[in-house]
């Protein structure tokens, strides 16, 4: 009879383990990513963090070009912001989106690191971030002159992931 009180502790702990095996299930979240490839980037009209005019799809489109989602305050994007600099130094062009951040807060963190973005627009709602599908930041995405999604790379960059996906997927087909 006394079995019965630990009833509701073996079924949360069961309920714990499930979600922890699905959270940490990396496929799956690489699966939802892979999805976006070879699809249409969500169309957008974003405020310039500079000036706060409208950076929009139409004005990139013809020429490819990476997206990063960032934040001020995401640790992991700290820690790819040299392999941007890196990829902006190599001639990339990257589009900066400050996700779910602050206006003043974005600025102080390009200023502190460098800004190799060629533009940077603000997403401070996560509209567009949840049009990409995106999980959290960091999140990079490699857009085709035609407006194509080419490759998807959640977390924070590495030289390795930079020149097996990010490079490759900007050469013309």
């Amino acid at each position: 009879m006394r079995l019965i009180a630990f009833v509701p502790l073996a079924a949360l702990a069961f309920l714990v383990a499930v979600g922890a095996f699905l959270l940490t299930r990396e496929g799956e979240r690489d699966r939802f990513t892979e999805g976006l490839v070879g699809r249409a980037a969500p169309t957008y009209a974003l405020t310039r963090l500079d000036d706060g005019a409208m950076l929009t799809s139409d004005e990139m489109r013809g020429r490819p070009y990476v997206i990063n989602l960032f934040a001020s305050w995401c640790t992991p994007c700290r820690a790819e912001h040299p392999q941007l600099m890196a990829l902006r130094q190599r001639g990339v062009e990257i589009v900066g989106i400050a996700y779910k951040d602050r206006r003043e807060a974005s600025a102080a963190f390009l200023t502190e690191l460098g800004d190799p973005f060629s533009v940077v627009a603000m997403d401070p709602e996560g509209r567009f971030g949840l049009e990409l599908g995106i999980t959290g930041v960091p999140e990079t995405f490699v857009i085709g002159p035609d407006g194509i999604v080419r490759a998807a790379y959640r977390g924070p960059l590495t030289a390795e992931a930079i020149e097996q996906e990010i490079l490759p997927a900007l050469s013309p087909p």
